[in-house]
């Protein structure tokens, strides 16, 4: 089978063209074999910014991540930069994850950066995502890179850009650098001729900085004292957590904190588990079996790049159960306001933040201590934006996202596992030391404010042929939505790239203040919300299902969400994907 005349075009430049020996043999070893599916996958596209930046399989292409796409990325940023802040010493921070590759990939950028003369601070060892957020804002730089494919499989790696802000670039910023990098028709225009002088190591000073405004974020500090001894089993993944979450618990005042010493040595090849995932059961297996063993009070777990966090506690039976990332973010956002409101430090100006795809469960409790919770679209980017535009007016104090991502403070402006473990393992304390637990604490909420079920449901379609596929299914849906979805009629359509909400009732159309997104909200009589989503980062398509009701008593916790996961099924199956 021929390759298609535009990717052989594409494969020629890269054989003919200033690449390495060894990215040639590659790309000659496939031609050798006839691997026209991976030789297509690897040239059909190039790589683009997403949600998270860029982000893709190892190896060589245009469409993969490899020295030549991360120093064309570079050299667009630089390119961007240099026409943005025109006159001015650009300064750059860069960190990587525990990735194979990773070191040389950031090395690879910094080298680039520094031949333009741009000035790098360049982490000298391993570092979690929200520090590179955290030093971009207190070194004053107008950018920073992290190299990291978050909690992909160890094919992966990728590559977060930021703003001066410390956060992901947002429109039209976002476009505009991929504009530059788009320009770029030749790897002779990237200049890799680094100039070592422009390159400053940075480490430990910017650590202790950055835990020191952890440790002044704390709302309950008699709760540690008295719970200090808290059984915490603490797992990295083979990732960057280990770097600074147990010092981020030590700071806070937490004396017993369990490591597992299976997966705590950084290594890109993950090999214990299947996906370094926190948000998969199967990765917290030997923190889970540690916790059994040493009768814990809470288990944690960070993604590689220790942006997320999985966590699980012990249910009403003394087993432990691990918690979605909505229980966990709705649980940190009623901890903290409840705290404020308790404390009085509530003025009437502070806010919350979420995305559209978080439970709603959040906007009620934010309701019910006056406090404005604003909705964004999904990327913790978004998030990050609204922080800063709140900046000199408003007081943020936390904000999440569904996919285990959550922020407290404003010094960073991502996710922040590591501020995150820290004010987890606080609430767990706070809660114990009131002869509770959290997960009492989460069928009080549910008790109070209602039962709230949420399941994420990712189908893949990899190569050229998925993403059709992908694209194919969010039109079907966008041009005949479901008239009914487990039973309740759907009476509203948020179409969220053509920036309206239709009632499907009247035909009324409202305007959507968001960006465009291609995103699709059906929402039922009933309050349950679905939402279709292509994945910014994967090859995959997500059907994000909300579903609610009262819940009586504490006694009916179990048969109440039994209810609630047959609905979700029902969903899905009239949704039929």
């Amino acid at each position: 089978m021929a390759l298609e005349t535009t990717i052989q075009n594409k494969v020629n430049l890269w054989l003919a063209g200033n690449y390495d020996a060894a990215t040639k043999q590659e790309i000659t070893n496939l031609l050798n074999i006839n691997a026209t599916t991976q030789l297509t996958d690897a040239f059909y596209k190039d790589l683009e910014f997403g949600t998270g930046g860029l982000r893709g399989i190892m190896g060589a292409g245009s469409n993969r991540i490899n020295k030549y796409t991360i120093g064309t990325a570079t050299q667009g940023l630089c390119n961007f930069l240099k026409a943005k802040y025109a006159n001015q010493k650009i300064k750059v921070a860069i960190a990587h994850d525990s990735r194979n590759q990773s070191d040389f990939i950031a090395r690879t950028t910094a080298e680039v950066f520094s031949a333009n003369d741009i000035y790098v601070y360049f982490f000298k060892a391993l570092r979690p995502t929200p520090l590179l957020s955290f030093a971009v804002r207190h070194l004053a730089c107008q950018s920073g890179v992290v190299i990291t494919a978050s909690h992909n499989p160890k094919e992966y790696n990728g590559y977060k850009a930021y703003a001066e802000d410390g956060g992901q670039y947002v429109a039209p910023d976002d476009k505009a650098v991929m504009h530059e990098v788009g320009k770029i028709t030749n790897i002779n225009e990237v200049n890799f001729n680094f100039k070592e002088e422009n390159i400053e190591l940075i480490g430990e000073e910017i650590d202790k900085l950055y835990l020191q405004k952890i440790a002044s974020l704390s709302v309950s500090p008699e709760a540690i004292q008295h719970q200090h001894d808290l059984k915490i089993v603490f797992s990295p993944i083979h990732g960057t957590g280990i770097t600074l979450v147990p010092k981020a618990l030590e700071i806070f005042g937490f004396t017993n904190v369990i490591l597992v010493d299976e997966q705590i040595t950084p290594d890109g090849n993950f090999p214990t588990v299947v996906y370094p995932n926190p948000e998969e059961k199967e990765a917290l297996t030997f923190a889970l079996k540690k916790a059994h063993e040493t009768n814990a009070d809470l288990v944690l777990a960070t993604d590689p790049d220790a942006d997320r966090v999985g966590i699980a506690v012990k249910n009403l039976e003394g087993n432990f159960e691990l918690l979605n990332g909505n229980q966990t973010g709705s649980l940190l956002v009623n901890y903290m306001l409840s705290a404020w409101q308790q404390q009085a430090k509530f003025t009437g100006n502070e806010y919350i933040v979420k995305t559209i795809v978080t439970s709603y469960l959040i906007d009620k409790i934010a309701e019910a201590s006056k406090v404005t919770c604003y909705n964004t679209l999904t990327g913790f980017k978004y998030i990050g934006q609204i922080i800063t535009e709140l900046a000199d007016k408003k007081t943020f104090i936390v904000g999440g996202e569904e996919s285990y991502g959550y922020l407290v403070g404003d010094f960073v402006r991502d996710k922040d596992a590591v501020v995150s473990c820290a004010f987890i393992a606080e609430m767990t304390a706070f809660y114990k030391n009131q002869g509770s637990s959290l997960y009492e604490a989460l069928i009080d909420m549910y008790l109070k404010y209602g039962f709230y079920k949420e399941k994420l449901v990712s189908i893949t379609k990899t190569g050229k042929t998925g993403a059709e596929e992908i694209v194919a299914m969010m039109e079907r849906f966008r041009n005949n939505p479901p008239t009914s979805l487990g039973g309740a009629q759907v009476i509203s359509l948020k179409d969220y790239t053509l920036q309206q909400e239709t009632n499907l009732l009247t035909g009324k159309i409202t305007a959507i203040d968001l960006p465009k997104s291609d995103v699709l909200q059906f929402i039922t009589h009933d309050g349950s919300i679905i939402s279709a989503r292509p994945s910014g980062t994967e090859p995959k398509i997500k059907f994000y299902c909300s579903v609610n009701t009262v819940l009586k008593s504490k006694d009916d916790f179990a048969a109440t969400e039994l209810l609630l996961e047959q609905k979700i099924t029902a969903i899905m199956q009239d949704l039929n994907p």
